[in-house]
């Protein structure tokens, strides 16, 4: 068959008075809420920068919007009968950067990494079951697990599995360099990060944009109004407050899904006097989650016991929602704070609905005297200072591929979150994460995580009241963007049309 001139087949259709519509791949222009902390992808720890990290970097399986395990820089993997050894087979011909093939020891290299506590990577929990990272052949990488592991190909598409040139870490502050759709091109802290289209991408004809630009605008009223203007094209996780009015705005699109990212109340658990199991016992009793959910977030969200969210099938439906300030008020008395205590509540500045949270907090917690002062701080104080150190805090963190990495770096007392929430130690709650792990069929699993639940309602180390909806705003022109609930964008087939 002969292939067609595609310039004579315009000027013919424009010969013959047809109208022809032609797609601009354009320069996407994204508003995001903060500074990006680090370039590192294996060290990243906030949304911002995860953004950047899908656009620059490949994983070896990705986690698409409907939650399914796709292949990404893997072609296809397969695993033995005891789930104890995972071989991928990696796409050929897929280049760096800056050129070089990405290679089978680049993915042993990255792991490796990751599993070296002294990089301090908070993806190095869901790696901690591997036993050993073998080069098979320049295409093949195999992994070998102490323990059989179901979900292991889902860990790769975790925010921080991301492969990295074996030969380029040291230029990861200056220039980082990954296979992704897009190249780094500058960035400038607290302003802007520029990436160009990565014109020698794996897949054919992607990525559709020419360019894009994360937009640091710290002040949510700002990001609506450069929306609204056209100065930027793509909100990202809209402030809740805003969405009626955009809605109406017939040059917009708003986006919304469900999600199982959640904000919660950060007890530290080493620190008085959340030291003491009924001091948290109180505090949960105290909390409507359900009115929460109302306040907070305006609706948008569902009251949770712990990160699984309600819609899911492990989600313990006969656990209530409840709260009883009686019995609160006895813990407290047994726990040697009759007349309640004092306490300082830090939350974000920049996060809005970690604000509220904190506020509603502390009129719930009157009725028990605890007289709660609030304390805000900005973001990039908050996450050095505040993070994983101060006493009490509100927090958020976003949805994982999988139950066992969205439960495991959080309430486990080896987890890589734990030290930056509640610091918790629990040998009951280790037991049922650690045989969950090791659990083959579904509704094993089921079992133990529903038994989870009761133990982090009855033995609480914080509170999670709801899951959020992840919302998102872009400008009627952008085509092809879709909200996803791990709250990352797929950038790859995203244009501006005219």
């Amino acid at each position: 068959m002969k292939k067609f001139n595609i310039g004579f087949v315009v000027l013919l259709a424009i010969f013959l008075g047809f109208s022809v519509c032609v797609q601009a791949a354009g320069h996407l222009k994204i508003a995001v809420t903060s500074n990006l902390n680090t370039l590192d992808p294996h060290k990243s720890k906030i949304g911002d920068e995860y953004l950047y990290m899908f656009a620059v970097f490949n994983g070896l399986t990705f986690i698409d919007r409907d939650l399914l395990t796709k292949p990404d820089l893997a072609e296809r993997w397969e695993n033995s009968k005891d789930l104890k050894t995972w071989t991928f087979y990696l796409k050929k011909g897929v280049k760096f950067h800056h050129g070089r093939e990405f290679e089978a020891e680049d993915v042993a290299f990255s792991i490796r990494r990751i599993m070296d506590k002294e990089t301090g990577s908070k993806a190095r929990v869901n790696f901690m079951i591997v036993d050993k990272v073998e080069v098979v052949d320049k295409y093949t990488v195999r992994f070998k697990l102490k323990m059989p592991y179901a979900g292991f190909a889902d860990i790769f598409g975790e925010r921080q599995a991301r492969i990295l040139p074996r030969d380029r870490v040291d230029t990861l502050t200056t220039h980082p360099i990954g296979t992704g759709p897009f190249k780094f091109e500058s960035f400038k802290p607290g302003v802007k990060v520029e990436m160009v289209k990565n014109t020698e991408y794996f897949e054919d004809g992607l990525p559709l944009a020419d360019r894009v630009t994360l937009q640091i605008i710290p002040e949510s009223a700002a990001r609506v109004t450069a929306l609204e203007s056209g100065e930027i094209n793509v909100v990202w996780h809209l402030p809740l407050e805003t969405i009626d009015r955009l809605k109406k705005n017939p040059d917009i699109v708003v986006d919304e899904v469900p999600t199982s990212s959640w904000d919660g109340i950060i007890m530290n658990n080493k620190k008085p006097p959340f030291d003491k199991l009924k001091v948290r016992q109180a505090v949960h009793l105290a909390i409507d989650k359900p009115q929460m959910v109302e306040i907070v977030v305006f609706g948008h969200g569902t009251p949770t016991h712990s990160p699984i969210s309600p819609s899911h099938l492990f989600f313990n439906k006969n656990i209530p929602f409840k709260t009883d300030l009686a019995k609160a008020k006895e813990l407290l008395a047994e726990a040697g704070y009759p007349n309640g205590f004092k306490i300082k509540l830090f939350v974000p500045e920049g996060r809005p609905a970690r604000v509220r949270l904190g506020v509603t907090v502390r009129e719930m917690l009157k009725p028990l005297g605890i007289k709660v002062d609030i304390q805000r701080v900005p973001w990039d104080k908050f996450i050095s200072e505040i993070e994983g150190k101060a006493t009490f805090h509100t927090d958020g963190f976003y949805s994982r591929p999988t139950i066992d990495t969205s439960l495991y770096p959080w309430y486990h007392s080896s987890g890589s979150w734990n030290d930056d929430t509640w610091n918790t130690s629990n040998p009951k709650v280790d037991k049922l994460l650690d045989l969950a792990r090791q659990t083959e069929t579904e509704e094993e699993r089921r079992k133990i995580y529903m038994e989870f639940q009761e133990l982090v309602v009855q033995e609480p180390p914080g509170i999670i009241p709801f899951v959020i909806n992840h919302v998102n705003a872009y400008r009627k022109e952008v085509k092809g963007l879709h909200s996803s609930p791990m709250m990352n964008f797929d950038l790859r087939r995203v244009s501006i049309a005219e």
